[in-house]
């Protein structure tokens, strides 16, 4: 028995490293994509905003919910988004790929319809409100699995980036948007409540 508790753990071992190195690729993929598409933006004058951007409570701003996390107002902008979201999306894939689309999915719908709903009117671009999302899964999803290692990454993270969590507040200069923040964050924890576990599952440490 002792030697078959050693392989399981040994299998547990290498399923979060092969989980850590697929979310290296993932996450990587996706913000070199991102600079891609900056470096095509930039080329073409920001047309790709004025064409592809998030415009509020319009019949084909709905499409754009699809697109305006990928473009960026500038390379600054970009750089801002990068960091965190490949850490976040690093930390929630550890959890496993259906866990990082379904958080993904939501904090990029919950922010898309936000912005849809209650925008100032321009056109907003950007992935922060994936960064929110992401942010927000992390910070509650221990409490919804009761895991104690999740709710102790919480608080570390919490302690390192809380602050950023005024960004969902209409705090700041008009051309910050507060409502794909609200929007990101919101979709993110709706994603850790559907992705609770049952009362029979085992949860996952991460």
């Amino acid at each position: 028995m002792a030697g078959l508790a050693q392989n399981s753990g040994f299998g547990d071992r290498r399923t979060l490293a092969a989980r850590a190195k697929g979310g290296l690729l993932v996450l990587g993929s996706f913000v070199a994509l991102l600079f891609v598409i900056e470096l095509f933006n930039a080329l073409m004058l920001r047309s790709l905003n004025r064409t592809f951007g998030l415009r509020p409570r319009s019949a084909d701003g709905l499409l754009d919910i699809f697109t305006f996390p990928l473009l960026h107002a500038n390379l600054n902008h970009l750089l801002s988004n990068s960091l965190p979201l490949i850490i976040f999306g690093f930390l929630v894939f550890l959890s496993g790929l259906r866990v990082f689309m379904t958080a993904l999915a939501f904090s990029w719908l919950g922010s898309g319809l936000t912005v849809w709903l209650i925008g100032n009117g321009g056109i907003t671009v950007g992935s922060s409100g994936l960064v929110f999302g992401l942010f927000a899964f992390l910070l509650v999803r221990g409490f919804f699995n009761r895991s104690w290692r999740q709710i102790l990454l919480a608080v570390v993270l919490f302690m390192g980036y809380g602050g950023i969590l005024l960004g969902v507040l209409p705090l700041f200069p008009g051309y910050i948007s507060w409502q794909a923040h609200l929007g990101g964050a919101a979709g993110g924890v709706v994603a850790a409540l559907l992705l609770r576990p049952r009362k029979s599952a085992t949860v996952s440490d991460f």
